[in-house]
């Protein structure tokens, strides 16, 4: 089972993940004509972001890289970044490409572009360099994934141990041994694939001392350091309480003030560099996530331990044991309830987000594995109070009442002293007990064991849906970027390649054209197509035509009319009058009798 989450997660990683820093503003603005060159480019984001060695990478009108400052914040404010540029700009239009890492850990990375003077006339494809490296990222997520997994059973386990109290533990020092080495190896993973990670490069990266060297000193890389430490002092406090031989029924309130401070410790690890760390309500959404992690492994862990002690304990233990689980594992889904809900809401920011945002959907995906996994508590409550049930109440012995007349004398047993062996009051047989490992109880065991592994196995999937949660933007701060970020904020050129085949065997017979659409929003727009044949160089064909259409609205077909200009098609003069998803059919004409109409889909901005 936990080898197939890991790969599910391998593959869901394959595409970029989302960022959780949105790009709030540009300057210049994004899709802007200016008179003379700027003197630096600046972003600004909804967050706090981290600088890498080469955040900014501004590509020329003549495709060459221009030569940038070093990337600083702008203004001293964190949520900033800006890069000097040279003196003197050719006209034409600029390319930005940028990356910096969030204040939740994640890199963020995109592009706009800006033109000195007027737009150039055509817009070539620029290779801004890697989004993520897709081996890079799989495994990163995969160490996370078994980070959390392992952080769940560690916690959990110990917790188990320290208040449930069973007679024997030997059945504990394996997941716990197993726990910790886990959770030791991805900790020690992450560190190492922290730089290529930020930088989108492939894992032979890792092994770069002077990028390693900048990934220990960046809150991520001190986070996973303090990660490594609190582990230190968590194997410390494992081998003291092994060797401890304090009676089962017993608390021990020095070994539970040392386990409950290093699970807040590596709560902390978590919540320092993750969602709760930027945004909205700091303070308080950190004490909420350490809550939240806490809770989810004394419940998730506490399970393993739980199915793992059902195996090796005796019945008359279980009786004790599971009740006091039981009780445990309710107050945790109390905490994960509460924290739960407020996280939902400081991450969603409204109740249209739950549907309309990829953060939303994975939050109500993993609401119905949550669900799923409490009532198969439930079930396993019930097993639990059968388990727990006194098996016969002791028959005590009444002495019955004799009615005598009045005034007749008392018999002689009457006048003994109560509870005397003479006093006339014959004992009553006890009525013996049955062993708690009958039938009955071993009924309720398996049933119980069979509850508890469907809820293990539920738990795989929600951890798993967290670890993706961690991975995508959330809807807050999503419809904040939107409402706050000017239309500039999206991309301004639109370029869509379409490959076209009319069944001819000529050069000209099949390739691609390349359609710009400038800038992509309501009003005029200019249309550029550029025509390459199939030995991939630009080629001269009768004809090609453009139009759009808006199938939402019932807009169109709108004809771009595009004219050859010598050497490729182009308009200045297209009017697209609504925002929305437009379909752009490109029919190319190679002949008097060969042609073929290719659809793309192109969005237009507000």
């Amino acid at each position: 089972m936990l080898l197939g989450t890991v790969l599910v997660l391998l593959l869901l990683s394959g595409a970029p993940a989302s960022a959780h820093a949105a790009l709030r503003t540009t300057t210049p603005d994004d899709g802007s004509v200016v008179t003379q060159g700027p003197r630096s480019v600046t972003l600004t984001f909804t967050e706090s972001v981290g600088l890498l060695d080469d955040s900014f990478r501004v590509f020329g009108p003549d495709q060459r890289r221009v030569h940038t400052g070093e990337a600083t914040h702008a203004d001293g404010r964190s949520d900033t970044a800006r890069a000097g540029l040279p003196g003197k700009l050719a006209q034409g239009t600029y390319t930005v490409a940028w990356r910096v890492v969030s204040a939740d850990s994640h890199p963020v990375s995109g592009a706009f572009t800006f033109s000195v003077g007027k737009r150039s006339a055509t817009t070539t494809q620029i290779d801004t360099g890697p989004d993520e490296d897709p081996l890079t990222g799989g495994l990163y997520d995969a160490a996370r994934y078994l980070a959390y997994l392992a952080a769940a059973l560690l916690v959990g386990a110990a917790a188990f141990a320290l208040l449930c109290r069973p007679a024997d533990r030997s059945p504990l020092r394996r997941p716990l041994v197993a726990a910790w080495w886990t959770l030791l190896g991805s900790t020690v993973v992450l560190l190492l694939l922290r730089a290529p990670y930020e930088a989108g490069a492939g894992p032979a990266a890792a092994f770069d001392a002077s990028v390693l060297g900048r990934t220990l000193t960046s809150r991520p890389g001190l986070a996973l350091l303090a990660r490594l430490a609190v582990l230190l002092l968590t194997a410390v406090f494992l081998v003291w309480l092994s060797r401890r031989r304090d009676g089962r029924d017993r608390r021990d309130p020095v070994a539970l003030a040392a386990g409950t401070t290093l699970a807040v410790g590596l709560a902390l690890t978590w919540a320092a560099a993750e969602h709760a760390s930027a945004g909205i309500q700091v303070p308080l959404a950190m004490t909420s996530s350490v809550l939240h992690l806490l809770a989810t492994g004394v419940w998730l862990g506490g399970l393993v331990a739980l199915l793992l002690t059902l195996r090796r304990s005796s019945a008359e233990d279980l009786t004790e044991v599971v009740p006091r689980f039981s009780r445990i594992a309710f107050a945790s889904v109390t905490v994960l309830v509460v924290t739960g809900v407020y996280q939902s809401w400081r991450g969603l920011g409204s109740v249209s987000a739950l549907s309309g945002t990829p953060y939303g959907r994975l939050l109500l995906a993993k609401l119905v594995a949550v669900t799923a996994l409490v009532l198969a508590a439930g079930y396993s409550r019930r097993w639990t109070a059968r388990l727990a049930a006194p098996a016969t109440a002791r028959t005590v012995a009444v002495r019955e009442r004799v009615a005598q007349p009045v005034g007749a004398p008392l018999p002689p047993e009457a006048t003994a002293e109560p509870g005397t062996p003479d006093a006339g009051e014959p004992e009553q047989p006890e009525a013996p007990a049955p062993e708690p490992g009958d039938g009955n109880g071993d009924e309720c065991r398996r049933g119980l064991r069979r509850s508890v592994l469907i809820e293990v196995a539920v738990a795989a999937v929600v951890l798993l849906i967290t670890t993706l949660l961690t991975t995508t933007l959330p809807g807050r701060a999503q419809a904040e970027a939107a409402q706050q970020a000017p239309a500039g904020a999206l991309p301004p050129t639109t370029l869509v390649t379409v490959p076209y085949d009319t069944g001819t065997d000529s050069v000209t017979g099949s390739g691609t054209v390349q359609v710009t659409v400038d800038p992509a929003r309501v009003g005029e727009n200019g249309v550029q197509a550029v025509v390459y044949g199939s030995d991939k160089g630009v080629i001269v064909i009768p004809e090609v035509r453009v139009t759009f259409t808006l199938p939402s609205r019932k807009v169109g077909p709108i004809d771009a009319e595009l004219t050859d200009v010598g050497g490729y098609w182009s308009t200045n003069s297209v009017n697209l009058p609504l925002p929305g998803t437009w379909t752009m059919k490109t029919t190319v004409r190679v002949s008097d009798v060969d042609q073929v109409t290719v659809s793309k889909q192109v969005r237009v901005a507000s």
